[in-house]
């Protein structure tokens, strides 16, 4: 932040002024909405949060750097003010609010209001006069002040104890106006400021200037009669065209006056004495944060750090129920001892692991007991007993065992050879359930949320740990977070039921985390001289795009500039100009396909692929780093992030592969059979979404073209378009396939349009006849958005909820896009439980058949296994019956199997 406050305060007779901080909050939130863009910061439900995280990190800073005493924020209310009464066209050429813009603000108050922020709003007044009377009476009552707006009308106000922190870059930078800055800036003081206002005009409030007069006119007027009222009063002594200018236009000059000079005695509803800063309502600024789905913890680690309740409340014993932990730190020989005492209740575990640091190993574990009890011990310390008891413990499914993570402590255990049995809860799953939408699973906030409990270790007064651990804080953390996992498992324990989760948790994702577990431990492998030849294969392609692009542009430039990008092609080539944005016009992929059918120049062409072959370097790039000491890639597999169900797999991200491309394929030939296997091995469902659709609907055209056993597209093509099935042709066939596929996504007739790339006339008369076809589907779709905005949320087969709070959103884009996701959230979220059931059933068919073949991915709708020698027919006819039968549905699961030494060689 540029030219920051220093700490120290001005001092008086009477010791420290006080500091009082004023925000502008509409001026603010504004500059943080155009300062961040919008596509960056929006939530799954389509709320944009740009302006509430750009607000959220300056007012943090701001904070942080000012350490003011008292605080408030000003918002305007409306644009009816007594200004606009006076001036009817006051402001009257600001353009509409943006959509994206339009709920912030009301966002914002929620996230201050959880801060324990004051914040004013009056009708008839602007924010500027709100805070122009709280700083004119903090001043008089011997504070100092501190200004933040990015209105320049709040100059005035400036004096020797008043500053005003006028942003300059975005909301990043912001510069202290001083009365030695205001002068150095207009050369005036700044009581002269509304008067060189109101000669200057402010087109940005709609005030007229004066034609041919400009800011150093202004100012050399002001300077040469002193003051405003002195010029108006010698205004014949003005020489030249600029003097009757002056005069021509003297009377709405004088009505800029009036409108520039800021109301210091707007009535208030509390007084400046009354703004000192409180302590936050940490569980309300963490849920704010979680709604708005903001996980960045660099922005809440400050937003909590200028909490002024935060001493307060790392120095508060951690407790539960007022049961005080009574922790120990566990030395060779006394584990065991311990789980004799403990061992029969449920327990919650904590650990820390060692696994990012390639060793695998567990570097520590606590387990918490109810009651208070918490111990923690070093498992590389164990001596053969303790392990032995600790083991046995683990494995046996009637203790009870409580994790926040259990896949995680399920993965390092193994390492170790030991199993996991008996888990009751996993915190992180229960949370995922109850609350799909959240994008954060984090110990430290579902425990604020839940339990109203901070997970930090607390010091007692002589500085020693709270219950004397001698191994450090450390130990004591990890017990607390042992703790909190048994809490938190209580707590779940009641809400699963309410959401009717109880049994997906137990039937499903518990199941399905232990066998993710050791999916990640198996991993697959990997050819590693396949995959660099082709990382030097895409890195080639790249060099050979970017001598093409400089060919056609005539010069070299930077490819990856949009910037460089937008003048090569809308500068110099003149090209159709492509979606206006606030930093010139669009170089995405759509424009630049766009681009490449609306112009013979090669240039967009070149873009597209440059960027794809871009994309796949970094692809491969990221599988060659992953491969372990193995030779196998071990991907981690994540059950919390997808809302609707959905798996999805990182570090690396196998769903990034392309799977319908060349180039895809050639990189899918990279992962191979291991060492001591016969063969890969993959199956997935056919159409399994539309079959869904299909079921769910009830609609028996649906229905009867799957049971046919005719291809689904043809069959549903030769119906919507009235002809023999033999008659319909590739494009038919491709409306109706991306017809039924984008209905089970809430695509429009503008999206489907977009998509087969023809008139939305056509698209809604494509539509209206697959409905009239297709009654039961169009009925169903209609329902299932009439039953989640009644209930607020949608429902699986299997109980899986997603709640959608928007459907009833005031503003348009939100409900849009919720009404979208209430009509996939069903289907999607079927098809990835009947996936997880099936999973669950081949794996356990494969145990009961005794065979050595293994399960090692799931990606998409497709699970990869890898298959022993010898047991290849075995284990397809178990695959295909396990599968097929994993549920029943109105229309039968069509399986589809392949096996070959590699993954794409096993496609089928």
């Amino acid at each position: 932040m540029a030219e920051t406050a220093s700490k120290t305060t001005d001092q008086t007779s009477g010791g420290s002024r006080p500091r009082l901080m004023l925000m502008d909050g509409h001026s603010l939130a504004y500059r943080a909405f155009f300062a961040l863009p919008a596509e960056n910061f929006t939530t799954a439900t389509g709320q944009p949060t740009n302006a509430i995280y750009g607000f959220a990190s300056m007012l943090a800073n701001t904070l942080r750097d000012e350490a003011p005493t008292h605080f408030a924020v000003a918002f305007d209310v409306s644009r009816k003010t007594w200004r606009s009464q006076e001036f009817t066209e006051y402001k009257a050429n600001r353009s509409k609010t943006p959509d994206e813009f339009k709920g912030q603000v009301e966002l914002i108050c929620e996230l201050l209001d959880a801060m324990g922020a004051a914040r004013f709003a009056v009708d008839g007044f602007e924010a500027d006069d709100v805070i122009a009377t709280l700083a004119t009476q903090a001043e008089a009552e011997g504070f100092e002040v501190l200004i933040v707006t990015g209105d320049r009308d709040s100059f005035q106000l400036v004096s020797e104890h008043t500053t005003v922190l006028y942003p300059t870059k975005g909301v990043s930078e912001l510069t202290r106006f001083t009365p030695e800055k205001v002068f150095e800036k207009y050369g005036l003081t700044p009581a002269q400021y509304p008067d060189f206002a109101a000669l200057r005009g402010d087109p940005s409030d709609n005030l007229p200037g004066i034609p041919g007069v400009g800011e150093k006119t202004a100012a050399k007027w002001i300077n040469q009669f002193g003051s405003f009222a002195e010029l108006v009063e010698r205004v014949d002594e003005v020489k030249g065209k600029a003097g009757q200018n002056l005069r021509d236009h003297l009377e709405a000059v004088k009505l800029n006056r009036r409108l520039t000079e800021l109301e210091r005695r707007v009535e208030l509803p509390k007084g400046v004495a009354e703004l000192e800063r409180t302590a936050y309502d940490r569980k309300a600024v963490a849920m704010v944060l979680d709604t708005l789905e903001i996980r960045n913890p660099s922005l809440r680690e400050r937003l909590f750090a200028v909490d002024p309740g935060a001493e307060e409340a790392e120095t508060t014993p951690i407790s539960t129920d007022g049961v005080q932990l009574d922790g120990t730190v566990l030395g060779t020989g006394e584990l065991a001892g311990w789980l004799t005492e403990h061992g029969t209740q449920p327990l919650g575990v904590a650990t820390v692991d060692a696994w990012a640091l390639g060793t695998g190993s567990v570097a520590e574990v606590a387990l918490a007991a109810p009651g208070g009890a918490a111990a923690w011990f070093d498992p590389s310390q164990l001596d053969e007993a303790d392990e032995t008891a600790f083991a046995a413990w683990l494995a046996d499914a009637g203790r009870p065992k409580i994790f926040h993570n259990a896949k995680g402590a399920m993965r390092v255990f193994a390492e170790h050879g030991w199993s996991v049995e008996g888990v009751r809860m996993d915190t992180a799953l229960a949370a995922y359930l109850v609350k799909p939408g959240r994008r954060s699973f984090d110990l430290d906030a579902l425990s604020l949320e839940y339990l109203h409990r901070e997970l930090a270790p607390a010091a007692a007064a002589d500085g020693q740990l709270a219950f004397g651990a001698d191994d450090g804080a450390e130990a004591e953390a990890l017990m607390i977070q042992a703790r909190a996992v048994l809490d938190l498992g209580e707590a779940f324990e009641s809400r699963l039921e309410d959401v009717g989760a109880a049994d997906l948790l137990r039937d499903m994702e518990l199941p399905t985390s232990a066998l993710l577990a050791r999916m990640e431990r198996h991993g697959i492998a990997a050819d590693r001289p396949h995959l660099e030849a082709m990382e030097q294969m895409f890195a080639g392609a790249v060099q050979q795009a970017v001598k093409e692009a400089h060919a056609a542009a005539g010069h070299e430039f930077n490819l990856g500039s949009p910037k460089q990008l937008q003048e090569v092609l809308f500068g110099e080539l003149a090209l159709p100009r492509t979606k206006r944005t606030k930093t010139g016009y669009t170089t995405d992929a759509d424009a630049l396909a766009w681009l490449a059918t609306q112009t013979d120049n090669e240039l967009p062409v070149i873009m597209l692929r440059h960027r794809e072959q871009a994309k796949l370097r970094v692809t491969v790039e990221g599988l060659i780093k992953t491969i372990a000491a193995d030779g196998r890639i071990h991907t981690t597999f994540n059950q919390t992030v997808a809302a609707t169900g959905r798996l999805s797999s990182t570090d690396p991200n196998l769903q990034n592969i392309p799977v319908r491309t060349d180039e895809g394929r050639a990189i899918r030939r990279g992962f191979v059979v291991g060492e001591g296997f016969e063969s890969l091995m993959t199956a997935d469902y056919s159409q399994i979404e539309l079959r869904v659709m299909a079921h769910l609907s009830e609609d028996e055209g649906l229905i009867e073209a799957f049971t046919s056993g005719e291809d689904l597209h043809t069959t549903a093509a030769s119906q919507v378009f009235a002809v023999e099935p033999d008659a319909v042709d590739a494009e038919m066939r491709r409306k109706i396939k991306a017809m039924s596929y984008g209905l089970a996504y809430g695509l429009s007739a503008f999206g489907l349009s977009q998509q087969l790339n023809i008139e939305a006339a056509e698209a809604r008369a494509l539509m209206d006849a697959y409905f009239e076809r297709f009654g039961g589907v169009r009925d169903y779709l209609r329902r299932a958005v009439d039953e989640a905005r009644a209930t607020g949320y949608t429902a699986t087969l299997f109980g899986r909820r997603r709640y959608l709070p928007d459907l009833n959103s005031d503003n348009r884009q939100r409900r849009e896009a919720a009404e979208r996701m209430a009509l996939n959230a069903p289907i999607q979220g079927t098809a990835a439980d009947i996936v997880k059931i099936a999973m669950l059933k081949v794996d356990s068919a494969l145990k009961d058949a005794g065979l050595a073949s293994r399960m090692l991915l799931q990606v998409h709708d497709e699970i990869v296994l890898e298959i022993a020698p010898g047991e290849r027919a075995a284990a397809e006819e178990l695959v295909r019956r396990e599968m097929a039968n994993a549920v029943h549905l109105r229309v039968p699961l069509g399986v589809s199997v392949g096996a070959g030494p590699d993954w794409e060689s096993a496609a089928h």
